[in-house]
């Protein structure tokens, strides 16, 4: 049985964003189901809005975007400091008119790490880009830290005393990782005193490599090939939440295999269901991440409020198990 909570809606726009108590239905009558990061500690909405292209935006623009996302049931919000090279963040926070009241209703999640040609885990970059995320989001603390990608020279005692550091003095609750392996969080999780709850990784139904390893074991396949260590599996044991980026696109932002000619077959079965439930094709390809039992948790990164609403959709339904299967071996996906 999958344990989800609910979340609620904002009203009343427009002008400074206004976030009602949780446990609202939202227009459709349904809630937003929500999955617990960090054992529970944070209800975070199945879904959240991923805001890399929010630079794109206007502020008036972005304010009706996080409109919508909070009347379908949106409360996470991902961020990362090189989005925009900073401008996301601030559009971000302008767009809701940041004040204590507003922010203890939102999940804010941000990443640092990349610089301009390589990576950079030193406790003293971290410490400035949380810095600088802060003062660009006009909040006192993000919940969540993610070290957006593997630096090669990383020395874990340095992250752990700026996790320490950032940590103790209130500014991040918690801490996650993104396009990291399992050794490689271990190795982190061996000097850090505050424990990975979350992995940001590529993942969609032309994505699944992490799945394909483990339909495959013990098969001389494409699919038996574990690029990532047994990632899935490892983060269901440990307790850590997938975040899937990207959940809708094929390769790497090569473009969306929606409508694309390149899957027909695969678009022919999601159309299908799509019909059959009333839902539309957008909700079917995030239920089918939403259905896998690790309560993955999908990152949209539409800027578009039309699209956010259909993506919202899927957390009306539930794929069956042989509905799931169906679209996975569509994908050209085999099964031994």
């Amino acid at each position: 049985m999958r344990m989800y909570g609910c979340v609620g809606k904002r009203v009343n726009m427009p002008g400074a964003v206004k976030v009602p108590p949780y446990r609202e239905k939202n227009e459709r009558g349904a809630f937003m189901k929500t999955i617990g990061i960090a054992n529970g500690k944070i209800q975070a909405s199945a879904i959240s809005l991923g805001c890399m292209r929010m630079a794109g935006l206007s502020v008036s623009e972005a304010s009706a975007l996080i409109h919508t996302a909070l009347d379908e049931g949106i409360n996470f919000f991902d961020h990362a400091d090189v989005y925009g090279e900073g401008r996301s963040e601030e559009i971000f926070a302008q767009a809701v008119e940041m004040s204590p009241t507003v922010r203890e209703k939102l999940i804010l999640q941000t990443k640092c790490g990349i610089r301009q040609g390589y990576y950079d885990f030193s406790t003293e970059h971290i410490l400035e880009a949380v810095d600088g995320s802060l003062r660009r989001l006009k909040t006192d603390y993000v919940d969540l830290m993610l070290l957006h990608r593997p630096d090669a020279l990383v020395e874990p005692e340095e992250v752990a005393e700026a996790f320490t550091r950032l940590h103790d003095s209130g500014k991040v609750r918690f801490f996650g990782v993104s396009n990291h392996k399992p050794m490689q969080i271990e190795l982190l999780n061996r000097y850090i005193r505050q424990k990975i709850v979350v992995n940001q990784l590529q993942l969609s139904i032309t994505n699944t490599g992490m799945i394909d390893s483990g339909i495959n074991v013990n098969m001389l396949t494409d699919g038996a090939v574990d690029r990532d260590g047994s990632i899935l599996d490892y983060c269901r044991l440990k307790d850590i939440t997938i975040q899937a980026w990207s959940p809708f696109q094929y390769g790497f932002f090569e473009g969306v295999f929606l409508g694309n000619t390149r899957f027909p077959g695969l678009n022919q079965k999601i159309d299908a269901l799509a019909r059959a439930k009333g839902v539309p094709n957008t909700a079917i390809a995030a239920a089918w991440i939403l259905r896998h039992p690790a309560r993955i948790q999908p990152i949209a990164g539409t800027m578009s409020a039309a699209r956010l609403k259909d993506i919202c959709r899927a957390a009306d339904i539930e794929l069956t198990r042989a509905e799931w299967y169906d679209i996975y071996k569509a994908a050209g996906n085999m099964i031994p």
